[in-house]
């Protein structure tokens, strides 16, 4: 069965506020960090209920692993999402700080 990532919005990078959004049907969904000696820090993944089970918060993890891998930021996972999704992705293995 193939995904049709194109139904989905972009997400969307608030660096004053250090944080990525996505926007699904009238409900927002965050990841938050913050930066730290050249680290990116991701400290909560938040997917409302109403939107869940979409892989809305693996969209955002990439979103912010991109930015950090364009940055040459590393990344600390505070975040157990965010730490259980590098594990099994181990493409993003090299960012872990």
């Amino acid at each position: 069965m193939s995904h049709d990532d194109s139904a989905l919005p972009v997400v969307a990078h608030d660096a004053a506020a250090h944080r990525f959004t996505l926007a699904v049907d009238g409900h927002q969904a965050v990841l938050d960090y913050l930066r730290r000696d050249g680290a990116m820090i991701i400290t909560h993944t938040g997917v409302p209920n109403a939107i869940g089970g979409r892989g809305i918060a693996a969209l955002l993890t990439r979103a912010a692993l991109a930015h950090a891998r364009a940055g040459g930021l590393k990344v600390v996972p505070e975040c157990s999402y965010a730490a259980a999704f590098m594990q099994r992705h181990g493409e993003y293995a090299d960012l872990l700080g």
